[in-house]
């Protein structure tokens, strides 16, 4: 498949977990990955896939390295197709446990760092007859769990800019869409206690969890010129896990 031939293609989060399997799975399909992270485990992706990978030290807390890594883009190839800001974390608190402090570290980089992106994306695809903006969410954008209120805020945030970003820059050209996952298996998975893995199983009717691959194949279709009259969607990933909201 070479749906995505020529395409620049910024992704964040891309040393690990979805965010990784994005990159791969786009450079697979013939795009050049701008491939963005804090971790240095991005440069791996330059030894698989060679000069169609572009890796580069971003933290998406910083608005200046945010525009940078696009700036980057543009100076390199002329321009950018697609943003997806992939970066993100969550920190389980009850509410009247919630360390502010750590809740500001995860609000800057789960919706912070999706309007640094978004933005600076946006003005880079302008002045080149629009673009693909693609954030991540998460189901838990959609309703409230115990112990994720400050996360499920966070992205619920990510949900509202995105919608916004694709009225208001519709007239441009520019689409912007949500990916949000439910519960997929990345290295952060492996972290989760065995009760509430058990809880989480049974919560999805589908009876098994997401795979990254498995998200990375949604991003590329939004991504694509099959999916061109598709802008500010939200969608759901989850093995209609969210289909039981009332």
């Amino acid at each position: 498949m070479d749906e995505l031939t020529g395409k620049i293609v910024a992704v964040t989060g891309a040393g690990a977990g979805m965010g990784r399997a994005t990159a791969q799975l786009f450079c697979s399909r013939g795009a050049t990955v701008i491939a963005a992270d804090i971790s240095g485990a991005q440069n791996e992706l330059s030894k698989e896939f060679g000069a169609s990978v572009l890796p580069i030290d971003c933290d998406v807390r910083d608005e200046a390295q945010v525009e940078a890594l696009i700036a980057t883009a543009v100076s390199r190839f002329g321009r950018l197709d697609a943003m997806l800001n992939v970066a993100g974390f969550g920190v389980p608190a009850m509410l009247a446990d919630a360390d502010m402090a750590e809740y500001e570290r995860m609000l800057d980089v789960d919706l912070r760092g999706v309007i640094h992106g978004t933005k600076h994306a946006i003005r880079a695809m302008i002045p080149n007859g629009g673009g693909v903006i693609l954030n991540w969410a998460s189901v838990a954008a959609f309703g409230a769990t115990r112990n994720w209120g400050l996360y499920s805020a966070g992205k619920a945030g990510v949900v509202a800019i995105t919608k916004t970003a694709a009225i208001e820059y519709a007239s441009v050209g520019i689409r912007a869409n949500v990916i949000a996952p439910g519960t997929i298996v990345t290295q952060a998975f492996a972290q989760i206690p065995r009760d509430l893995e058990t809880q989480l199983m049974a919560s999805i009717p589908m009876g098994r969890f997401g795979r990254t691959q498995e998200v990375a194949e949604l991003a590329a279709f939004l991504v694509s010129d099959r999916a061109t009259f598709l802008s500010g969607a939200v969608i759901p990933i989850d093995g209609a896990q969210t289909a039981q909201l009332a």
